[in-house]
């Protein structure tokens, strides 16, 4: 490796913060945003200078895919599949595949998926769970099950209604409540046969907001 310039020292160090910060590596259009670099094919002249120098790697199939080499080991890929409404359920085209079809593959932190089962990531639509700290456009991590505890969070497909939501699941004698994290919204309540789990929470990437 060639000694790098200050200023890619700085756009490296940039690039380890954001991916460490949020589970996935910054887009081209962030860091010229965020370094202040004046065209994006400046950008794109440093990371391939710090990819042939082996300070990055980087997947062009993969969206938000750079990522030093040095944190190369502590992350896995999981698929991103789609949205969730943490808010009203929001209808959902086919309900035996809806989970189904990758948007992109993320990289998040190792200790994320460390659990047993398939694990998927969805971006979150809605401020129904904002005092479990899950905001509109965060991105939660999921484990694949069909069943949770009551007081988990978890993503619930209603049959009839064909539509998805992400609540907290509590039974209640001979129906489920369906409860949201946020003190100005109302619970919902379901029969049993109407509800069905496809996965609980196991983690949650932060949409962080930019300072002014």
């Amino acid at each position: 490796m060639t000694r790098l310039s200050p200023k890619r020292q700085q756009l490296l160090n940039f690039i380890s913060q954001f991916k460490q910060e949020r589970g996935y590596g910054p887009t081209v259009r962030e860091i010229l945003q965020a370094r202040h670099i004046s065209s994006i094919s400046l950008v794109q002249r440093d990371l391939k200078m710090l990819e042939r120098e082996g300070y990055i790697r980087r997947d062009p199939k993969v969206g938000r895919s750079i990522t030093p080499v040095e944190l190369l080991g502590n992350t896995v890929r999981v698929p991103l599949l789609g949205y969730i409404a943490a808010g009203q359920p929001i209808p959902v085209p086919q309900p035996d595949t809806w989970h189904e079809e990758t948007l992109e593959m993320l990289e998040i932190p190792a200790g994320m998926a460390s659990t047993k089962g398939d694990v998927y990531a969805l971006k979150v639509e809605g401020l129904s769970m904002i005092d479990a700290l899950i905001d509109d456009g965060d991105i939660v991590i999921m484990q694949a099950t069909n069943t949770v505890n009551d007081g988990e969070m978890a993503a619930i497909w209603l049959k009839s209604e064909q539509e998805v939501t992400l609540k907290k699941v509590y039974r209640e004698r001979n129906r489920i409540r369906l409860q949201p994290a946020n003190s100005h919204m109302k619970p919902m309540y379901h029969n049993a046969e109407n509800v069905e789990v496809r996965g609980r929470v196991i983690g949650v990437i932060r949409k962080l907001t930019k300072s002014a």
